[in-house]
């Protein structure tokens, strides 16, 4: 055999090998393709159903918030004249109510001081404190 038929042999073979390696590259690479292809009809399946749910949910959502909107406004207003309500009230029997309340008890002191005899006389006690009483005194003072 001659340099030029080995050199062939070898190209040949060489050949052989890319065209295998690629071919198994080839089938993996075709089972992974129909493996993604069948996992996203899958999650195309499950995602309308739950697309279609959550658009449910969205509209009932902003349904309620409608509602609380406009129970929130009704409150509101019903805040606002409790407190309209309120001053007025406030202002038409406060200042009165203050005056004859005052009134009553100036007359009751008035009263109480002319039917009550003189004040009684309180007992005076001196503390000095940090200091001891003498034994005498102590005596004198519980005798």
């Amino acid at each position: 055999m001659s340099g030029g038929e080995v050199a062939g042999i070898l190209v040949a073979v060489f050949w052989a090998i890319l065209v295998s390696f690629l071919a198994v590259v080839l089938v993996r690479l075709a089972q992974v393709l129909k493996a993604t292809t069948k996992l996203v009809a899958d999650v195309t399946d499950q995602a309308v159903p739950l697309l279609a749910d959550a658009s449910t949910t969205v509209r009932s959502a902003r349904t309620q918030l409608d509602r609380v909107d406009a129970i929130a406004s009704d409150v509101q207003e019903v805040t606002s004249n409790a407190s309209a309500l309120s001053s007025t009230v406030a202002s038409t029997f406060g200042g009165p109510l203050v005056k004859v309340a005052a009134f009553g008890y100036g007359v009751r002191k008035a009263l109480g001081k002319s039917t009550e005899e003189a004040p009684r006389k309180a007992s005076r006690r001196t503390v000095i404190v940090g200091r001891t009483v003498p034994a005498a005194r102590r005596r004198k003072q519980k005798g």
